[in-house]
């Protein structure tokens, strides 16, 4: 079995394969020579932007940069295939309409193995669900809740491809969601397919579009005069999205004005909750200023702030943040030369949300730094890079 190269890896061999020197990239990046020399050798790990603009200087997609995760991509490949069948065929669903037990019974099944990131479980129910619930949005014509539940269906669906590194298929998703969120005369639903929208620039690295995106669909929600509980989570789930987005694009302003408006709303709330694959809260709005101070190079202040949440864990906050919040945390306990507290933050993740951990290009990039630099006969370390197929 061959290793998996990160994205580090794959900087080099791309820049390579094209004659470009170092020195020619580095610029290209605004990076220095000496910073883009340590990512491609594994003693930095190459963050969001960093993959960003060598994607743009080389040419790629993030995706190629990122690349494939999995060492054995045969019943991936076939369960994706399944997926983009069900996508293509949005108005000829091949599944008769079931019953409405039946169908609530799947809906909420995918909910749950999307917040526990069991992807490839949810791989396996998508393209039939979706078309089941399809046919029965089709068959009811204009019922705006059956309309809502293909809405959601594509979101969980939309989760699985970004995750799985396929932007091609996250944009015809995406695309999809928003012909079923229009069906439904429900601006929450409308907000939710363009909080993924903004989900795709954000994979591409283009975050200032995006950022247009959530301003558009903040604008837009707003105006629509929702309120009530709905309404702060979807406008407080959209500002999260800006703060991702703005802090990556190294907008300290925009960063704190979506973060204040998402605290203000948080307030709101006594929980998190989940509502259109959108989760708001206290809890969730802090994970998302942690991940700021890391976007905006301020190691130290996530660390801070991540300490009484290592000892009491945010209470209602499923395994896809949870296991988020640990790879975000050991990416700030790298940066602050804690190679030991970042092993352990890793180990977290992996024990909190598996198949999160073992392919997002965050815990891979971590994970390769703390394997080259100093710990390759730790037990632990190497059965976590078995795992993610950085090491054989």
């Amino acid at each position: 079995m061959e290793s998996t190269p990160a994205a580090g890896e794959n900087i080099a061999v791309l820049r390579k394969a094209r004659g470009i020197g170092q020195a020619k990239l580095a610029r290209e990046m605004r990076i220095t020579v000496s910073y883009l020399s340590k990512i491609e050798t594994g003693l930095r790990p190459a963050t969001p932007p960093v993959v960003a603009a060598a994607a743009q200087a080389l040419h790629v997609t993030t995706a190629r940069i990122n690349g494939q995760p999995f060492t054995d991509p045969s019943e991936q490949a076939d369960l994706l295939n399944d997926l983009r069948g069900a996508v293509r065929r949005h108005t000829l669903p091949k599944e008769d309409t079931p019953s409405r037990r039946d169908l609530t019974a799947g809906l909420h099944k995918a909910a749950l193995l999307r917040a526990e990131t069991k992807y490839l479980e949810l791989l396996r129910e998508l393209p039939k669900l979706l078309g089941q619930a399809t046919a029965t949005a089709l068959d009811a014509g204009g019922d705006t809740v059956a309309w809502g539940q293909v809405s959601d269906l594509y979101g969980c669906a939309y989760a699985v491809a970004h995750r799985l590194g396929q932007p091609d298929l996250a944009d015809m998703i995406v695309s999809r969601q928003q012909w079923a969120a229009m069906r439904t005369w429900n601006p929450a639903a409308e907000a939710a397919a363009a909080w993924n929208e903004a989900g795709t620039y954000q994979s591409a690295g283009q975050y200032d579009d995006g950022l247009a995106i959530v301003e558009r669909a903040i604008g837009q929600y707003e105006n629509s005069r929702s309120s009530g509980q709905e309404s702060v989570i979807v406008l407080g789930s959209l500002h999260l999205r800006g703060v991702v987005l703005a802090s990556r694009h190294e907008d300290k302003n925009a960063t704190q004005a979506h973060l204040q408006h998402a605290k203000r709303l948080a307030k709101q709330l006594t929980t998190d909750e989940l509502m259109h694959n959108l989760t708001f809260g206290q809890a969730n709005t802090a994970l998302y200023e942690l991940a700021a101070h890391i976007e905006l190079n301020q190691p130290e202040a996530a660390v801070k702030m991540a300490n009484p949440l290592v000892k009491t864990p945010p209470a209602g906050l499923r395994p896809n943040r949870l296991g988020r919040f640990y790879i975000d945390l050991a990416r700030a306990r790298l940066a602050t030369k804690d190679l030991e507290g970042a092993e352990e933050a890793l180990k977290l993740a992996f024990r909190i949300s598996p198949q999160m951990a073992e392919i997002h290009p965050m815990s891979r990039e971590v994970l390769r730094v703390l394997f080259i630099m100093h710990q390759r006969t730790r037990p632990d370390l190497m059965a976590m890079a078995k795992r993610t197929g950085l090491a054989v």
